[in-house]
């Protein structure tokens, strides 16, 4: 069948299979793999060797167990199949030997060797309609389909139909969690956590399927979508939920004049969320980064404050629970970082300073109006920008809008060493630039300085040529399809 529908089915499979968790006393659910701090891992894309599964478990700092059923079941099971189907593979085979020589000698790295791509933020349409609700316009759209005029209508199908399963996947994912906290509350005898439990599954009744009503029923409905984006492909790297504190405002107003929520109660809610994202490892690296490497987290940030669409002020009664949030719990994930612009009240950039000094990294404080005037000069519309902010490393984009992807690391001071080299690699003992002068041959910083800008230009255009190849291979075999469901 067509891999976009292939791969659709596949995660449905897996979203309908997979071990499910409910903590004790979480108010929130969902696992990305069979517990807390449990990661899988991503065969497809690319294959773990026994070597890195011996280099993770035995870190003497920030380790990652790995238990002797899955060495097992790697060694039998996926190394035999995977090691030579793997995108990994697919792009290694792809690339020139020039793009190989540059690779091996460290001038640049590349991401998407062993992850898809990431560094995304969601926008807000996960709150204002449900996946049947985006099921229906996915239908709507397969029924448009011109295939008389129209030369990718198949293509165009297969991608929609694809789209669609993820949707039924996550409703299916949501009823099971519901269902489960059934379960686990006709057996619970402490009469609270018995009437938690049931909560739990009255809102994952409602959410996926349907969009949140409720100011919980929001946040459950954020982590499902965080769960399917991050289960469906590796991408590791910065899904987040943009401005957190303006998409859950309007549900903590409703719920307070409704009487079924309180402030306490709303940031312990959030607080159980922090711990989601805490709970979450990426799914480790593989190789040289491997070893290089041993940061295991997702990378999520998360903004406050700044402003909203028509330019007002963005701080609300929720920028103050998330800052009380982050004060209190200091976990490495989430990131968070507070957008201060001119119209920011000078309580909430005190409050924020009040935790920043603590010392321990949060939260991160961004200029809002230049941010703003960053997007408008690469032509971002008004609103778009507003919306927008920061993530991941950071950079900042349009929130809902586009992706800002990482390929990779480009290594400048390398390239400095071969400009002072003619070109010439001493480590791997080749040449892997142009041969514009050695060190003694300059006569100027000039001439230094317009030799190095020749072999970036060089490594970069060998850099961006690869990830033309890359993101084709990526377009035809690991397509994601949940994500642009939304």
């Amino acid at each position: 069948m067509e891999t976009p529908i292939l791969r659709a089915l596949t995660f449905k499979h897996i979203l309908e299979n997979q071990t499910l968790c409910i903590n004790e006393g979480e108010l929130i659910v969902g696992e990305k793999g069979e517990g807390p701090q449990s990661a899988p891992t991503y065969p497809e894309l690319c294959c773990h060797t026994l070597d890195d599964f011996e280099v993770m478990n035995n870190r003497d700092k920030i380790s990652f167990k790995v238990s002797e059923e899955s060495k097992t079941i790697q060694r039998e099971r996926i190394i035999p199949y995977w090691q030579k189907r793997s995108l990994r593979e697919h792009i290694f085979k792809q690339m020139t030997q020039e793009w190989k020589d540059c690779y091996e000698g460290g001038i640049f790295t590349e991401f998407m060797e062993q992850r898809a791509p990431g560094h995304t933020v969601a926008d807000g349409k996960m709150y204002q309609k449900g996946f049947l609700d985006f099921k229906k316009e996915i239908e709507k759209s397969i029924e448009g389909i011109d295939y008389l005029n129209d030369g990718q209508s198949y293509e165009k199908k297969a991608q929609l139909e694809a789209m669609k399963i993820c949707c039924e996947a996550i409703i299916i994912y949501g009823k099971r969690y519901g269902a489960l906290a059934r379960e686990l509350a006709e057996e619970e005898q402490d009469p609270r956590r018995r009437a938690e439990l049931q909560a739990i599954a009255q809102n994952c009744e409602v959410v996926p399927a349907h969009k949140p009503e409720t100011f919980a029923q929001a946040i459950q409905m954020y982590w499902f979508v965080h769960l399917g984006v991050t289960l469906e492909l590796n991408n590791w790297d910065s899904f987040s939920p943009g401005r957190l504190d303006q998409h859950l405002n309007p549900f903590y107003q409703k719920d307070l004049e409704a009487g079924i929520l309180t402030e306490d109660q709303a940031k312990e809610l959030l607080e159980c969320l922090w711990v989601k994202f805490n709970n979450q490892p990426a799914p480790p690296k593989v190789g040289i980064t491997l070893k290089e490497s041993g940061t295991y987290t997702d990378f999520a940030n998360i903004n406050s404050g700044g402003v909203k669409s028509d330019g007002s002020d963005g701080v609300n009664d929720v920028s103050f629970i998330i800052l009380d949030v982050m004060d209190e719990m200091k976990l490495l994930q989430p990131s968070s970082n507070v957008q201060i612009s001119r119209k920011t009240p000078h309580r909430f950039i005190k409050r924020a300073c009040e935790i920043s000094r603590k010392g321990w990294g949060q939260p991160a404080l961004y200029n809002t109006d230049a941010i703003i005037q960053e997007m408008l000069r690469v032509g971002k519309d008004i609103v778009d920008a507003r919306e927008g902010g920061a993530s991941g490393c950071v950079e900042t984009g349009a929130f809902g809008k586009e992706a800002y992807i990482l390929t990779g690391y480009f290594n400048l001071p390398k390239i400095l060493e071969l400009t002072l080299n003619d070109g010439f690699d001493n480590r791997t003992g080749k040449q892997l630039g142009l041969a514009t002068g050695n060190a003694v041959d300059y006569r100027s910083f000039e001439e230094l300085l317009e030799a190095f800008a020749k072999q970036l230009n060089h490594f970069v255009d060998i850099k961006i040529k690869g990830n033309h190849i890359i993101e084709k291979l990526y377009a035809a075999i690991c397509l994601a399809h949940f994500y642009q469901s939304l």
